[in-house]
């Protein structure tokens, strides 16, 4: 099997002190509040950023996507830190982690599980595959064939796994971050529209700016600064967090704005394929999201705006004549982002 344990889960997290976090807060019957998601959310994003130097808006929209209780795809060129990150977002919280390497023989049993014989009970037994941790990573995702790919369906969107009829719930938080090299590199299978459309955001890490290029170099030269980093917060303080981030206020009129801008790429002569509903979904569940960061209990339609590209863009097909002349998703959508009126925050 190609999914094995991260060698991070075993180790236990420092003990939360009083009112230090969300989890403490339930315990003692008052409700995590704003002030709790900027004190936990605060503690992962310093420890993941002791790890990946020089990429704040990425931790950002991975921590956002983390808080909306959805999944993230990170696509770039191999060696800017795609793994790292994901490692580093998985580690910091003190939960069940489990990594999969995406190999072309990867069969979807390896992901899932698989029901065996037990001869001793003379019966079927259950043995649960990697999926069945909080954090899933998924590395080079688009290296296994779609038949594979397929296999993370029905968790991404059910937060459960079916196996030989029986059906197996996942515990929650359940988030799958998975990374992926550009189409155009040797040994790729793109992913399908119905597996890219599970995955709440799309990021690019990008080359880092010589500065934080060298300060890699002294964090990394002499020590892997993944392997010093603690667990941070509990599953427990997340699900606290993705509870906060569920009371956050949508005022109609930012609502309106969100499935406009969707809209918009269904009916866009450059995109022959458009966002889906779920996508208007993920796009304002991320929006609570980013707005609870900011700490507000309120979405503006900046919010919206600033996730189209990270949320929309991976959803949408240019036409064939957009191909040609280089027009990518990402610049339909900034136009979008312009043209579109902007509502009252508070309509």
């Amino acid at each position: 099997m190609h999914g094995d344990p991260s060698p991070g889960t075993g180790r236990s997290a420092p003990a939360p002190r009083p009112g230090d976090g969300p989890a403490n807060a339930s315990r003692t019957g008052h409700p995590a509040g704003l002030d709790d998601l900027a004190r936990v959310s605060g503690r992962i994003r310093d420890a993941v950023e002791t790890v990946v130097e020089g990429k704040p808006r990425a931790v950002r929209l991975a921590l956002t996507v983390l808080l909306a209780e959805g999944h993230l795809l990170i696509e770039d060129v191999p060696g800017v830190g795609k793994t790292l990150l994901a490692k580093a977002l998985a580690r910091s919280v003190d939960c069940s982690v489990r990594r999969v390497q995406f190999t072309p023989d990867l069969l979807p049993s390896d992901i899932t599980g698989v029901s065996a014989y037990n001869q001793e009970l003379r019966e079927f037994e259950f043995k649960p595959g990697p999926v069945f941790a909080n954090i899933v990573v998924g590395d080079e995702i688009n290296r296994a064939s779609p038949k594979t790919q397929s296999a993370l369906l029905e968790c991404m969107e059910e937060r459960q796994v079916t196996v030989d009829g029986t059906t197996y719930p996942l515990e929650r938080p359940f988030m799958v971050i998975a990374t992926q090299n550009p189409v155009e590199m040797e040994g790729t299978y793109p992913l399908p529209e119905a597996q890219r459309d599970r995955f709440t955001a799309r990021i690019s890490m990008g080359y880092p700016d010589p500065s934080a290029e060298l300060e890699m170099l002294d964090a990394h030269g002499g020590a892997d600064p993944l392997a010093e980093l603690e667990p941070v917060a509990h599953a427990a303080d997340v699900r606290a967090l993705i509870e906060v981030v569920r009371r956050q206020h949508v005022a109609q009129s930012v609502r309106q704005y969100a499935i406009d801008l969707v809209t918009a790429t269904r009916n866009h002569p450059e995109l022959r394929l458009g966002a889906s509903p779920r996508a208007t979904l993920h796009l304002v569940r991320a929006a609570r999201a980013y707005a609870a960061l900011d700490d507000r209990d309120y979405v503006l339609p900046d919010d919206i705006q600033e996730l189209a590209v990270p949320v929309l863009a991976h959803r949408l097909l240019p036409s064939a004549e957009a191909q040609v002349e280089r027009r990518r998703p990402e610049h339909v959508l900034t136009e979008l982002v312009h043209r579109l009126p902007v509502p009252s925050p508070r309509g």
